[in-house]
């Protein structure tokens, strides 16, 4: 998908909707087209803020994005309440529907993800509050016939100098039909009273402490059965024959009906529908996926090497200037991974009277239109799409099966369902983040520098599979994450990858490919610090001179972690992630019995921080996520069947295990960088790099399984 930049708005425009309706005041923000965008309609970026203000002076963010833990629920309307000149706690929020407008320009589609809620609306939602102010002003000053200098809006209200004041919802149909500035004034940074401010409390805390909030496994509809769906253990498989008899003798089951992909039960409750589901007898056709292993992909992936692939990025002459200086080699190696989000799938759906309503934890909103408008024949604008909390997404909610099958379900048994999958259901059926292998090549000079390198991963491509328009000449844009964005100086640089499609599903898992590329090139870095007879430190800071955000991040989180040269205890790596500078730096107990993890320092670079204290929850978390999969965990499948099933044999880490972690941000007035993924990619590469530093032995591949 495409990266479009957003431009200034030529237009704007205010909406004011009757006193029939909502008798709101409502704000539409229209950017044109990109340029590209004008002549492509594939990647059309047209994008919208919202905001509505009633006359009791409630004043709604019609937010975007989904809220999946990653704090938009707060951080957005804070950049709106910053240019309103109104505390956080005056606005509420409300997730929006599917339409055009709420087009992530970033991503160019309705899609939560990418760590770029904030960075895309950052300007965005600034314009509209301060448009929406000004005219707020206007209106005051244009009811009352005085100086609009002389009028000033604050806390809600506008105020004049002689005394005379109204709230914005009492100006807000006035203020409807005045035209929109062009070019509002946005607030210095010097002067923000919301963004950045350690005060600032999540808006969301209050319903999720009290139960309120709702979840998609909360959902609930008059009349509603709960369905269980018995689904094939090779993924890609289908029911040939079913035999229902006995399920539907337990007791609570209403009905079984047979979708595309499976068979659901349904009943009065989910114990009961389980129990029907483990009562069918159905046989299935699992077709070529049965013959699907982790070796055969494996050796696929390797013998992939051989192919020469998409240049990704290319300096100097790599293969030449390999010839010259100390030569080094490696080979990396990363497995299947699963999402494993707290909150299994689920979707809920009602299709009747030629309408179709899903309600559910939704990454991808226009995805679950069109899906669900397929899946029961309608058309899609006669399809609702309501997003609830998410349960954690880390991308598994950006996929659309599980709508599918939640209105297939609905169609044909034709009452309001709640589809649950258990967890086994959602370990062994998700879209793995794919495996995939890496050679590094690199020679060193007399001086101990780097001065050529050659990369090449060889992985399946998610992009092919989701977005395949978007892979042109063998390159897949979100393959090169990680490796497009070298920070290091080289002058012989070659990056290449090598899409080999082996048969299993693949979809985007946090940080998608930063995770893949960061591993295998900070551990090279550290085994050529090693073959220079250099600090890893110092070796790599020698080679940052041209990027002072990231040599500025290494060197403080150096010294918040009391990192020594020499010692045998510490592992570092850094990296630009999604537009924020991170370094990482693990430090081992010296005397654990076995490696085990005593402190994670990490400092990372993200710009403005909308919200300091969830930056470092977002990075916190990103962080343990990380640590876990890179300690514990690997996808594996033998002829087709997925061999792991739950947090026993596919863990999480625990409180129990969880090592000491310190987040430390930088002072920074550049824009915003994402966060909710920016934290996982470095602490693999930082983990098995103090393993070298502590035992000489250098890990390759992940997990570590210690």
């Amino acid at each position: 998908m495409k990266t479009n930049s957003i431009k200034s708005p030529s237009r704007r425009q205010f909406i004011q909707q009757s006193a029939a309706t909502t008798g709101a005041f409502v704000l539409g923000m229209y950017l044109p087209l990109t340029s590209d965008a004008a002549t492509n309609s594939a990647s059309l970026t047209v994008v919208n803020a919202w905001v509505q203000i009633t006359p009791d002076n409630q004043i709604t963010l019609i937010c975007a994005r989904s809220e999946m833990g990653q704090d938009v629920y707060t951080s957005m309307p804070a950049l709106l309440a910053e240019e309103l000149n109104i505390p956080l706690s005056m606005v509420k929020v409300q997730i929006a529907g599917v339409a055009p407008i709420y087009i992530n320009a970033l991503l160019g589609g309705q899609i939560t993800g990418g760590s770029s809620s904030v960075r895309e609306a950052f300007d965005k939602l600034r314009i509209a509050g301060a448009a929406t102010r000004s005219v707020l002003v206007q209106a005051a000053a244009n009811r009352w016939s005085v100086p609009i200098t002389d009028c000033k809006a604050m806390n809600g209200k506008v105020s004049h100098a002689g005394g005379k004041s109204a709230t914005y919802g009492e100006l807000a149909a006035e203020a409807a039909k005045l035209p929109l500035p062009e070019k509002p004034a946005l607030k210095s940074p010097a002067n923000f009273m919301v963004i950045g401010k350690e005060s600032m409390r999540r808006l969301d805390t209050p319903a999720k402490v009290s139960g309120t909030a709702v979840f998609g496994i909360d959902v609930k509809i008059p009349g509603m059965a709960i369905a269980s769906l018995a689904q094939c253990p090779v993924i890609g498989g289908a029911p040939r024959s079913v035999d229902s008899a006995d399920a539907m003798k337990v007791s609570g089951v209403i009905k079984v009906v047979q979708i595309s992909d499976g068979v659901a039960v349904l009943a009065k409750n989910f114990y009961a529908a389980r129990k029907g589901r483990d009562a069918l007898k159905v046989t299935w056709n699992e077709d070529a996926g049965a013959s699907i292993s982790n070796a055969g992909m494996r050796k696929q992936l390797e013998s992939g090497l051989t192919k020469p692939g998409a240049v990704i990025q290319a300096k100097g002459d790599a293969t030449a200037a390999l010839g010259n200086g100390k030569q080094l080699s490696a080979q990396y190696f990363m497995p299947y991974l699963a999402h494993s989000t707290m909150e299994p799938v689920n979707c809920s759906a009602v299709v009747a009277d030629g309408k179709c309503r899903i309600i559910g934890p939704i990454q991808f909103q226009q995805g679950a239109q069109a899906v669900a408008a397929v899946a029961t024949g309608l058309k899609p604008e006669d399809v609702t799409v309501e997003t609830t909390f998410l349960g954690g997404g880390f991308g598994r909610k950006l996929e659309l099966d599980f709508i599918r099958q939640a209105a297939e379900i609905a169609k044909a048994s034709g009452m309001p369902v709640k589809m649950l999958w258990t967890k086994e259901d959602d370990i062994t059926h998700d879209f793995y983040r794919p495996m995939s292998v890496h050679q590094m090549d690199a020679s060193l000079s007399s001086e101990g520098k780097i001065s050529a390198l050659k990369t090449k991963m060889v992985s399946q491509s998610v992009t092919a599979r989701a977005f395949p328009a978007f892979v042109k000449d063998g390159n897949d844009p979100f393959m090169v994450e990680g490796s497009a964005n070298l920070t290091y100086e080289i002058p012989n640089l070659e990056v290449r990858n090598v899409i080999e499609d082996s048969g299993i599903r693949v979809g985007y898992w946090r940080s998608v490919s930063n995770t893949l590329n960061a591993f295998a090139i900070e551990s090279f870095m550290d085994e050529a610090a090693k073959a220079a007879g250099k600090d890893p430190v110092a070796f790599r800071l020698s080679a940052l001179s041209k990027e002072p955000r990231a040599a500025a991040v290494l060197k403080m989180a150096v010294q918040k972690s009391g990192y020594q040269a020499g010692s045998k205890r510490f592992g570092v790596a850094q990296m630009e992630c999604y537009g924020t500078y991170s370094a990482c730096v693990v430090e081992l107990d010296p005397y654990a019995a076995s490696t085990m993890v005593k402190k994670i320092t990490f400092v990372s670079d993200c710009g403005i921080a909308i919200h300091p204290d969830q930056a470092r929850a977002q990075l916190t978390g990103g962080i343990l996520y990380g640590l876990g999969a890179a300690l514990y965990d690997e996808i594996t499948i033998e002829q087709g069947r997925v061999q792991q099933s739950n947090f026993n044999n596919y863990p999480s880490i625990r409180m129990n295990q969880a090592p000491i972690v310190e987040v430390h941000l930088v002072a920074s007035q550049e824009k915003p960088g994402g966060l909710g993924e920016v934290g996982v990619p470095l602490v693999a590469p930082a983990l098995v790099n103090a393993i070298a530093a502590a035992t000489g032995k250098r890990i390759r591949e992940l997990p570590i399984k210690v």
